[in-house]
């Protein structure tokens, strides 16, 4: 298939508008114009349309197939979110910020205000801002709170380290490298969550914070949250929640209620719009009362008549995260899915997806491992171990549902299971459809005892086969033609 660039042919047009007839009202300056075409590709409107149409055949996405990717939450979007982002379209994101412009964005600053006290709400905070563009952005925000927090106390150069448990995320351990702390590893313990007595052992008074998904990537709710909450309060530690799992508990557990002073929420993951295909994530960071000074400007406020003002003269903030106040139309999207679902509609979100992943988890147990076996929360976490016998491994059964029409589940994560498999059907799935998809993962462990080579050679029904995958991301090559 070639690129679109390979398809332009000089002076091809999609559409001739006629010349306007409307006087300029003021030439642009010549530091903004261009010394030279843009190089767009020129092509007509039907081959514009049917090469991005055929691009899309060939991706994976939610409305197109089963997407059961662990710790994604690759729920369907509904439409409808779509259209209530598009309402919100003709206003520019620079409004709010020129002289007067606040007059005129009163609706965007309160719908972005009222979602921030419904995450509040939902995650137990007294405050959220809606800046951080992603999960790990938030994760990065939040840490930073957390280092202005212990600052304004005097306590930034004792507090060198962070504690993650080894099944973390590793954007965790990441974020915390990045804004200037050690890290301190707490091992899994056969029960499947952090440790606790080696967690008690790690703990000191140089400790700033203990960043924790709940529940786990194992799928698995830490029973002991409370009092390792408790313990690293008693060592003037803050407790990081990482939200990427909070679709296991929405409208169940608070993380506020059960000790966490500082949330980030993946809206692109528990509130309808998932990031499939490298769309736009949106991660909100949510604060106890004390983080509050903290928190990145300018703040939405709503003054004594009703209206929503920008704050910017808090000496305390970290300052602007980014751009703007967030990605707008991911925000507006849950904001509406929020709304339609409402209080009962999110808990029994949870309480689908949890039951989902229980059914997969007993259905697939008899042909693949399941290391951690007990009741899971929203995901479970398979080992191909004994595929690995036949000389079958994850990525092998991954290739192999890809010419099944599955997308694959997350595979080699958490890296504490050997040859693991997180599968996550979400709520919006059917048991239909995760019938048909149980069926296919037991094809794939039979198939692994019979004909492994068969999994080896999969997949063989994509325009590309299999790769030397160390190689294409040592040499990657984004150009070239299919």
């Amino acid at each position: 298939m070639q690129l679109i660039y390979e398809q332009s042919v000089p002076g091809r047009r999609g559409v001739r508008l006629p010349a306007s007839d409307v006087p300029p009202a003021a030439a642009l300056p010549a530091t903004l114009l261009r010394k030279e075409r843009a190089g767009l590709a020129e092509v007509s409107e039907l081959d514009l349309v049917r090469h991005f149409t055929n691009l899309s055949r060939r991706n994976f996405s939610v409305d197109t197939n089963f997407y059961p990717l662990g710790s994604c939450t690759m729920k369907y979007n509904a439409k409808v979110l779509e259209n209530s982002a598009a309402l919100f379209a003709p206003y520019h994101p620079m409004t709010a910020l020129l002289p007067g412009g606040v007059a005129l964005c009163q609706g965007t600053l309160g719908m972005l205000h009222d979602l921030g006290k419904m995450l509040a709400d939902i995650t137990g905070m007294d405050e959220v801002t809606t800046q951080p563009l992603a999960g790990a952005h938030g994760e990065m925000t939040g840490i930073m709170l957390i280092a202005a927090y212990h600052a304004a106390r005097g306590n930034r150069a004792k507090k060198k380290y962070v504690v993650v448990p080894d099944s973390s995320h590793g954007t965790n351990p990441a974020s915390a490298a990045i804004a200037g702390y050690e890290i301190i590893t707490v091992p899994t313990a056969p029960y499947g969550d952090m440790d606790l007595e080696l967690f008690k052992k790690a703990m000191n008074d140089e400790v700033a914070a203990v960043m924790m998904t709940c529940p786990n990537t194992l799928g698995l709710f830490n029973p002991h949250i409370k009092e390792i909450s408790d313990i690293a309060h008693s060592h003037d530690a803050l407790m990081y929640y990482d939200g990427a799992n909070l679709n296991a508990i929405m409208g169940k557990v608070k993380p506020g209620d059960v000790g966490f002073d500082v949330v980030h929420v993946n809206l692109h993951k528990t509130f309808g719009t998932p990031h499939g295909g490298g769309g736009p994530g949106s991660g909100p960071v949510g604060v106890k009362k004390e983080l509050i000074p903290f928190l990145p400007q300018p703040r939405i406020v709503m003054d004594g008549d009703g209206t929503f003002q920008l704050e910017v003269t808090n000496p305390g903030s970290i300052g602007r995260t980014a751009n703007f106040f967030g990605n707008f139309g991911v925000m507006v999207k849950a904001y509406a899915y929020m709304i339609m679902l409402g209080r009962e509609g999110l808990i029994q979100v949870s309480e689908q997806a949890v039951l989902n992943a229980n059914y997969i988890k007993e259905k697939l147990k008899p042909y693949y491992d399941l290391p951690y076996d007990m009741t899971c929360m929203h995901e479970c976490v398979f080992s191909a171990s004994k595929q690995l016998a036949h000389g079958v491994h994850a990525i092998d059964i991954a290739k192999f549902l890809i010419d099944k029409g599955y997308h694959p589940p997350t595979v080699y994560f958490p890296m504490i299971v050997k040859e693991a498999i997180m599968i996550e059907p979400t709520e919006t799935e059917s048991k239909a459809v995760m019938d048909a998809f149980i069926e296919v993962m037991i094809e794939a462990a039979l198939t692994a005892e019979s004909n492994p080579q068969a999994l080896h050679d999969a997949p063989l029904t994509m325009p590309i086969s299999r790769l030397d995958e160390t190689k294409a991301a040592r040499e990657q090559n984004v150009c070239c033609a299919w």
